[in-house]
Protein backbone atom coordinates (compact mmCIF):
# COMPACT_ATOMS: atom_id res chain seq x y z
CA UNK A 1 0.00 0.00 0.00
CA UNK A 2 3.06 2.09 0.52
CA UNK A 3 6.30 3.19 -0.72
CA UNK A 4 9.37 3.23 1.31
CA UNK A 5 9.76 4.12 5.18
CA UNK A 6 12.67 6.86 4.55
CA UNK A 7 13.60 7.28 8.22
CA UNK A 8 12.89 3.62 9.69
CA UNK A 9 16.29 2.57 10.56
CA UNK A 10 16.63 4.23 14.04
CA UNK A 11 19.16 3.33 16.40
CA UNK A 12 18.63 2.30 19.88
CA UNK A 13 15.10 2.39 21.72
CA UNK A 14 13.74 3.84 18.22
CA UNK A 15 15.31 0.97 16.15
CA UNK A 16 13.87 -2.33 14.80
CA UNK A 17 14.61 -4.40 17.93
CA UNK A 18 12.83 -1.79 19.73
CA UNK A 19 9.96 -2.08 17.56
CA UNK A 20 10.14 -6.33 17.71
CA UNK A 21 9.92 -5.97 21.11
CA UNK A 22 6.31 -4.07 21.25
CA UNK A 23 5.19 -6.26 18.36
CA UNK A 24 5.61 -9.00 21.44
CA UNK A 25 4.26 -7.22 23.55
CA UNK A 26 1.07 -6.81 21.50
CA UNK A 27 0.97 -10.15 21.38
CA UNK A 28 0.65 -11.04 24.61
CA UNK A 29 -1.99 -8.59 25.17
CA UNK A 30 -4.55 -10.00 22.71
CA UNK A 31 -3.32 -8.73 19.60
CA UNK A 32 -3.27 -11.89 17.50
CA UNK A 33 -3.90 -10.80 13.78
CA UNK A 34 -0.53 -11.55 11.65
CA UNK A 35 -1.52 -8.52 9.15
CA UNK A 36 -1.82 -6.24 11.66
CA UNK A 37 1.38 -6.86 13.72
CA UNK A 38 3.52 -6.73 10.31
CA UNK A 39 2.18 -3.52 9.99
CA UNK A 40 2.59 -2.31 13.27
CA UNK A 41 6.11 -3.58 13.09
CA UNK A 42 7.30 -1.76 9.99
CA UNK A 43 5.53 1.58 10.52
CA UNK A 44 8.25 3.82 12.23
CA UNK A 45 5.89 4.90 15.33
CA UNK A 46 8.72 7.46 16.88
CA UNK A 47 8.23 9.68 13.21
CA UNK A 48 4.47 10.10 14.88
CA UNK A 49 6.16 11.64 18.11
CA UNK A 50 7.89 14.25 19.51
CA UNK A 51 11.05 14.32 19.41
CA UNK A 52 11.64 14.32 23.08
CA UNK A 53 9.40 11.22 23.54
CA UNK A 54 11.22 9.10 20.70
CA UNK A 55 12.62 6.97 23.35
CA UNK A 56 9.48 6.20 24.55
CA UNK A 57 7.95 5.42 21.60
CA UNK A 58 7.86 1.89 21.18
CA UNK A 59 6.61 1.50 24.58
CA UNK A 60 3.00 0.47 25.36
CA UNK A 61 1.57 3.76 26.32
CA UNK A 62 0.02 7.16 25.19
CA UNK A 63 2.11 10.14 24.44
CA UNK A 64 1.50 13.15 24.25
CA UNK A 65 1.34 14.97 20.44
CA UNK A 66 0.25 18.45 21.04
CA UNK A 67 -3.14 20.58 21.09
CA UNK A 68 -4.11 18.23 24.39
CA UNK A 69 -3.78 15.24 21.83
CA UNK A 70 -2.35 11.95 22.87
CA UNK A 71 -1.37 9.34 20.32
CA UNK A 72 -2.72 5.74 21.59
CA UNK A 73 -0.70 3.07 23.29
CA UNK A 74 0.19 0.38 20.97
CA UNK A 75 -1.96 -2.40 21.89
CA UNK A 76 -4.96 -0.20 22.05
CA UNK A 77 -4.06 0.25 18.26
CA UNK A 78 -3.68 -2.95 17.57
CA UNK A 79 -7.01 -4.61 19.23
CA UNK A 80 -9.29 -1.47 17.30
CA UNK A 81 -7.30 -2.38 14.07
CA UNK A 82 -7.71 -6.10 14.56
CA UNK A 83 -11.43 -5.82 15.03
CA UNK A 84 -12.16 -3.13 12.71
CA UNK A 85 -10.45 -4.97 9.67
CA UNK A 86 -12.05 -8.52 10.49
CA UNK A 87 -14.21 -9.40 6.76
CA UNK A 88 -18.28 -9.33 6.96
CA UNK A 89 -19.56 -12.28 6.38
CA UNK A 90 -22.53 -9.84 4.11
CA UNK A 91 -20.05 -7.71 2.36
CA UNK A 92 -16.63 -9.23 2.46
CA UNK A 93 -13.30 -7.78 3.05
CA UNK A 94 -13.29 -3.72 4.39
CA UNK A 95 -11.76 -1.87 1.39
CA UNK A 96 -12.72 1.28 2.15
CA UNK A 97 -12.73 2.80 6.00
CA UNK A 98 -13.50 5.90 7.55
CA UNK A 99 -11.20 6.70 10.41
CA UNK A 100 -12.28 9.94 13.10
CA UNK A 101 -9.50 11.38 14.32
CA UNK A 102 -6.52 11.63 12.18
CA UNK A 103 -4.68 12.77 15.49
CA UNK A 104 -0.62 12.44 14.90
CA UNK A 105 -1.58 9.86 12.07
CA UNK A 106 -0.41 6.69 13.71
CA UNK A 107 -3.29 4.82 13.60
CA UNK A 108 -4.11 6.19 9.97
CA UNK A 109 -0.51 4.57 8.77
CA UNK A 110 -1.77 0.95 10.29
CA UNK A 111 -5.07 1.71 8.35
CA UNK A 112 -3.73 2.14 5.10
CA UNK A 113 -1.16 -0.84 5.31
CA UNK A 114 -4.06 -2.75 5.67
CA UNK A 115 -7.17 -1.07 3.83
CA UNK A 116 -7.33 0.36 -0.15
CA UNK A 117 -8.80 3.39 0.49
CA UNK A 118 -8.70 5.09 4.12
CA UNK A 119 -10.70 8.60 4.85
CA UNK A 120 -9.16 10.35 7.92
CA UNK A 121 -11.12 13.41 9.15
CA UNK A 122 -9.44 15.47 11.62
CA UNK A 123 -11.22 18.71 13.90
CA UNK A 124 -8.12 20.40 14.69
CA UNK A 125 -6.53 21.73 11.67
CA UNK A 126 -3.02 21.87 12.36
CA UNK A 127 -2.73 18.56 13.56
CA UNK A 128 -4.49 17.67 10.36
CA UNK A 129 -1.56 19.55 8.19
CA UNK A 130 1.24 17.88 10.35
CA UNK A 131 -0.22 14.21 9.53
CA UNK A 132 -0.90 14.94 6.18
CA UNK A 133 2.62 16.50 5.08
CA UNK A 134 4.06 13.29 7.42
CA UNK A 135 2.29 10.87 5.94
CA UNK A 136 2.87 11.54 2.47
CA UNK A 137 6.68 11.76 3.16
CA UNK A 138 6.10 8.42 4.56
CA UNK A 139 4.91 7.44 0.88
CA UNK A 140 1.17 7.17 1.58
CA UNK A 141 -0.69 7.34 -1.83
CA UNK A 142 -3.92 5.87 -0.56
CA UNK A 143 -5.36 8.35 2.43
CA UNK A 144 -7.71 11.29 1.90
CA UNK A 145 -7.85 13.84 4.65
CA UNK A 146 -10.82 16.03 5.84
CA UNK A 147 -10.75 18.96 7.99
CA UNK A 148 -14.29 18.85 9.80
CA UNK A 149 -16.09 17.78 12.54
CA UNK A 150 -15.76 13.91 13.12
CA UNK A 151 -19.14 13.74 14.75
CA UNK A 152 -20.88 14.41 11.16
CA UNK A 153 -18.51 11.72 9.38
CA UNK A 154 -18.00 12.76 6.29
CA UNK A 155 -20.95 11.67 3.98
CA UNK A 156 -19.53 12.85 0.30
CA UNK A 157 -17.17 9.62 0.49
CA UNK A 158 -19.91 7.12 2.27
CA UNK A 159 -20.87 4.52 2.91
CA UNK A 160 -17.90 2.88 4.25
CA UNK A 161 -16.88 -1.19 5.12
CA UNK A 162 -15.55 0.27 8.37
CA UNK A 163 -15.63 3.32 10.56
CA UNK A 164 -13.03 3.62 13.44
CA UNK A 165 -12.81 6.65 15.94
CA UNK A 166 -9.69 7.73 17.90
CA UNK A 167 -12.02 9.78 20.18
CA UNK A 168 -14.58 9.06 23.35
CA UNK A 169 -18.15 9.52 22.38
CA UNK A 170 -20.76 9.67 24.76
CA UNK A 171 -23.08 8.07 22.69
CA UNK A 172 -22.72 6.65 19.40
CA UNK A 173 -22.76 9.12 16.74
CA UNK A 174 -26.45 8.82 14.09
CA UNK A 175 -24.40 10.03 11.24
CA UNK A 176 -21.37 7.18 11.75
CA UNK A 177 -24.01 4.50 11.91
CA UNK A 178 -26.07 5.70 8.62
CA UNK A 179 -22.58 6.02 6.64
CA UNK A 180 -21.64 2.31 7.52
CA UNK A 181 -22.52 0.29 4.13
CA UNK A 182 -24.73 -2.62 4.98
CA UNK A 183 -22.22 -5.22 6.35
CA UNK A 184 -19.90 -2.51 7.50
CA UNK A 185 -18.30 -2.23 11.26
CA UNK A 186 -17.63 0.79 13.52
CA UNK A 187 -15.67 0.48 16.09
CA UNK A 188 -15.58 3.01 18.64
CA UNK A 189 -14.92 3.74 22.36
CA UNK A 190 -18.05 5.08 24.49
CA UNK A 191 -18.46 6.57 28.26
CA UNK A 192 -17.25 8.91 29.93
CA UNK A 193 -13.97 10.13 31.14
CA UNK A 194 -12.72 6.96 33.13
CA UNK A 195 -15.41 5.07 32.28
CA UNK A 196 -15.37 4.02 28.61
CA UNK A 197 -15.77 0.60 26.67
CA UNK A 198 -14.82 0.26 23.41
CA UNK A 199 -17.53 -0.89 21.41
CA UNK A 200 -17.68 -2.70 17.75
CA UNK A 201 -20.92 -1.97 15.60
CA UNK A 202 -22.48 -3.92 13.12
CA UNK A 203 -24.61 -3.09 10.65
CA UNK A 204 -27.25 -5.59 9.31
CA UNK A 205 -29.62 -4.17 6.94
CA UNK A 206 -31.40 -1.06 8.86
CA UNK A 207 -30.46 -2.57 12.23
CA UNK A 208 -27.01 -2.65 13.90
CA UNK A 209 -25.74 -5.24 16.86
CA UNK A 210 -23.46 -4.25 19.41
CA UNK A 211 -20.59 -6.09 21.18
CA UNK A 212 -18.38 -4.68 23.94
CA UNK A 213 -14.38 -5.31 23.62
CA UNK A 214 -12.47 -3.70 26.13
CA UNK A 215 -12.11 -0.79 28.79
CA UNK A 216 -9.99 1.82 27.04
CA UNK A 217 -9.50 5.43 27.97
CA UNK A 218 -9.57 8.41 25.61
CA UNK A 219 -9.87 11.83 24.97
CA UNK A 220 -13.37 13.02 24.18
CA UNK A 221 -15.00 13.11 20.91
CA UNK A 222 -15.54 16.69 20.52
CA UNK A 223 -18.06 18.39 17.89
CA UNK A 224 -16.88 21.46 15.76
CA UNK A 225 -13.43 22.13 13.76
CA UNK A 226 -10.56 24.01 15.39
Amino acid sequence: MTGAHPHSRGLGLTSPVSRAKMVDDLRRNGVEDERVLAAMQKIPRHEFVEEAWRGEAYRNKPLPIGLAQTISQPVVVGLMTQALIQPSVEAGPRKRVLEIGTGSGYQTAVLAELIERVYSVERLKALSEIARKRLSGLGYRNIHFGYADGTQGWDAHGPYDAIIVTAAAGDVPKALLEQLAPGGRLVIPVGPPNNQMLKAVDRHGSRYKSVDLATVSFVPLLEGRA
